[in-house]
């Protein structure tokens, strides 16, 4: 009699627990939140929670708890399928808001459409992104074949540069970055005087010298903030001024600091993540940031809540489609991808059928003593539309 009450017991604290898991929704960011570029990686996780706190009274009202689930990728492709094989295994998980780095993007999106979990990406540049057709796949920011052009652009146009030193380090966003650069550089005349690629973290004194050599009128290295901030801080160092120009992995307030302010100078970037300043409508997304997280946000920080913003409407839209009960992930890769999106801090979004964000908007940065100052702001569009 008793083993049969414990019994019966045991069960129902099972169905329970059952019932439970079945209202909570998890949403999962992935990007670095420990490591040389954390900086950003936390501003992805944080933005995304601001957007997650303010979907979680209409979600209750329809029987859901939503939470956000941060994992830390540490801007490493192998920790990053890691944890998207752990995302994967959770199956309260519904999407995924991340990644940081194209090179983490890749393989994790493709560990994670076997089990149909949206992602949508506030920051991933690189082309293979979504020319894979991954249906699971989608982003809110520019592509690199938009934003290498406007790249070249700029230092051919604004800097007057006929000859360019290109650099990169060695990943699917450096690569491509520069890639881009370069081609639309050739097609304007201006002479790449060298090209390579480079993991070098700490020491960057042959590069220098050949530069020294070399004599370009300016220098663009697709790469990070964390190891483009060594290099410009020892350019300058060796008392060469050329302008160095990047691409949006330069888009972090550490920058300065890693160069040094009485360096930070004669720096252009390329950012695909608005800064606060340019997004008018971000002013009260910036006060609720600073409060909940006692730091500045950033332009990661807004378009990590744009992209959660998306998820949790994509969701909300599956939800709802689906007679108010909790939609299985195919229905919520399916619901994102076919959705339009409003009342985001970086304008209305819907995506085409690669995933790409028809409507994208790129900005240009000019940093001078330490300061960021938008130069100009060029709108993109993909060419699938």
């Amino acid at each position: 009699m008793k083993k049969t009450a414990f019994s019966l017991t045991v069960l129902a604290a099972l169905a329970l627990g059952t019932a439970s898991a079945q209202t909570t929704i998890k949403i999962a960011s992935l990007s670095p939140l420990s490591g040389g570029q954390s900086d950003l990686g936390s501003q992805i996780r944080n933005g995304a929670q601001l957007a997650i706190n303010e979907y979680k009274a209409q979600f209750k009202k329809l029987g859901f708890d939503l939470v956000l689930v941060p994992y830390d990728d540490q801007a490493d492709p192998a920790t990053g399928t890691s944890a998207a094989n752990k995302i994967a295994a959770d199956r309260q998980i519904l999407a995924v808001v991340g990644t940081l780095n194209s090179g983490v993007a890749i393989p994790a999106s493709a560990v994670l459409v076997k089990s149909r979990v949206a992602m949508v990406s506030p920051a991933n540049t690189a082309n293979g992104v979504t020319d894979r057709g991954l249906s699971n796949m989608n982003r809110i920011v520019a592509r690199d074949d938009a934003q290498g052009p406007a790249g070249a652009n700029f230092i051919s146009g604004n800097l007057k540069a006929k000859k360019v030193y290109v650099l990169n380090d060695k990943t699917a966003y450096g690569e491509g970055l520069a890639k881009e650069v370069e081609k639309a550089l050739k097609a304007k005349g201006v002479q790449v005087v060298g090209n390579e690629g480079t993991e070098e973290k700490s020491d960057f004194s042959t590069i220098i010298s050949k530069i020294r050599l070399q004599r370009p009128d300016a220098i663009y290295f697709g790469g990070i903030y964390n190891q483009v901030g060594v290099f410009i801080k020892q350019l300058r160092e060796a008392g060469i001024n050329t302008p160095v120009v990047g691409g949006d992995g330069l888009d972090s307030g550490e920058l300065p600091v890693i160069v040094g302010k009485a360096n930070a100078n004669n720096i252009y970037f390329t950012t695909v993540a608005a800064p606060i300043s340019a997004l008018p409508a971000a002013r009260v997304f910036a006060t609720s940031y600073k409060k909940t997280f006692n730091d500045d946000a950033q332009g990661f920080g807004a378009f990590g809540y744009d992209a959660a913003k998306v998820v949790v409407q994509g969701v909300l839209n599956a939800v709802r489609a689906n007679g108010n009960k909790l939609p299985s992930r195919a229905q919520v890769e399916s619901a994102i991808r076919k959705g339009s999106y409003t009342g985001l801090l970086s304008g209305n979004v819907s995506f085409n059928s690669a995933g790409d964000r028809k409507s994208a908007t790129l900005y240009v940065m000019n940093v001078t003593g330490g300061q960021f100052k938008l130069s100009t702001s060029i709108p993109v569009k993909p060419v699938k539309q």
